[in-house]
């Protein structure tokens, strides 16, 4: 198995992620709740991890922001950040292994809390 390396490993990894997200019975409904172009959305989280793993700055937007909004709709709670994170890893074990692999799960890890902080600020009064 290899590591992920170019933009194609991670056009896989958020396919394969999407697919397996959309129809889990925990976030899966969260995801379609919000009603968003999985067309658009793709090439986002695409250029958002090729950004993030290999320092090539082709993403711009403000995911915490985008989440934070998303909140007020569909209420994110910590079992969905929890079940993100075991899919995420399921996804990125299943089709690579290695550093950057390592690398995306340990970045997802902290995205996923430093989300919930945000997340649970902005509801405070």
């Amino acid at each position: 198995m290899k590591d992920i390396e170019k933009k194609e490993d991670l056009e896989l990894l958020v396919n394969a992620f999407y697919n397996k997200a959309l129809e889990d019975e925990v976030i899966g409904p969260v995801f379609k709740a919000a009603d968003f172009s999985l067309t658009e959305h793709i090439p986002v989280m695409v250029c958002f991890w090729e950004t993030i793993l290999f320092d090539v700055h082709t993403y711009s937007g403000n995911p915490m922001l985008k989440h934070i909004q998303l909140n007020q709709f569909i209420p994110l709670k910590p079992e969905h950040f929890q079940r993100w994170l075991v899919l995420w890893e399921d996804v990125l074990k299943t089709h690579f292994k290695g550093e950057r692999t390592d690398e995306a799960l340990k970045r997802a890890s902290s995205i996923a809390q430093m989300m919930q902080i945000k997340i649970s600020r902005s509801a405070q009064p």
